[in-house]
Parts: C-alpha cells; structure tokens; sequence
C-alpha cells in the first residue's frame, strides 16, 4: 500500500517539475470576482447604443466581423450571446459570473485575458462595469 502512495507522490513531483505546475492538467484558474469593477448604475443599456462602440474599439479585430477568434464575434447581438468554440461567453442576469466580464477585467487565468498582455488597450474600469451593467440587465 505504500509503494502506490509513494508512487503517486512521485508522479506528482515529475508533473510539477516537468510542466512547473502540479500534476492538474486541465484545470483553470478561478476567477477573482473581487477583481471586477463594480457595475455601472445607468439604467436601460442596449448593445447598439451602449456596448458595441466599446467592442468595436477594442474587440473588433479578433472579434468582429472579418476576424473570429475562438469563434466569437462581438460586432452583433446574436453571435454575441450565442458565445464561442468553448461556450457562451455572456450569461445575461449574471455579469459577474460572465466569462467575458472575468476575461476582459483580468480576474481569470491569464491565457483568457482579453485583449491579451502586451495585444491591446484593456478596457477601463468604467467601460467593464458597463459590459456588465448590461449583462446584469440582460444583456439586450
């Protein structure tokens, strides 16, 4: 019974020393919500008069309409809710818990940060707590 402990153990110091993080492939980073700009308080935020002048300037080149990284688009309403290759990205009611809020105000794992380091302009505090104003509001 020993020996499959030790064994275990052992792999487990391989893994961390071969991949420098412990033998946990797959898992991500979770959020810090405590990260997350508060929410904004203006009332009635629709996608085309609100949020898609934010996205079109900074979201639009991997995620508009030429480009679809990860298969996201953000230049329309539609292909924005219904997400991207690894789901939605917008859970409308619940902008804190939206990948796309953890992502662009970098409270996840680094390898989803939008725009990634060193790639673009993140967005302000006061442009992500809009984003998720308008998810909080159902993301209309």
């Amino acid at each position: 019974m020993r020996t499959k402990y030790a064994a275990w153990v052992i792999l487990g110091i391989l893994g961390s020393f071969l991949f420098g993080e412990p033998a946990q492939a797959g898992k991500k980073k979770q959020p810090d919500l405590s990260k997350l700009p508060p929410a904004s308080d203006r009332k009635d935020l629709t996608y085309d008069k609100d949020i898609r002048p934010i996205f079109e300037a900074s979201c639009f080149k991997c995620h508009g309409p030429e480009k679809h990284k990860g298969k996201l688009r953000l230049d329309n309403l539609p292909d924005a809710v219904k997400g991207s290759e690894d789901g939605k990205v917008i859970l409308p009611g619940d902008g804190a818990h939206s990948p796309l809020v953890i992502n662009i105000a970098h409270a996840g794992d680094e390898d989803d940060f939008m725009p990634p380091p060193k790639k673009g302009q993140p967005l302000t505090p006061e442009q992500i707590g809009l984003v998720r104003a308008w998810i909080d509001q159902g993301a209309k």
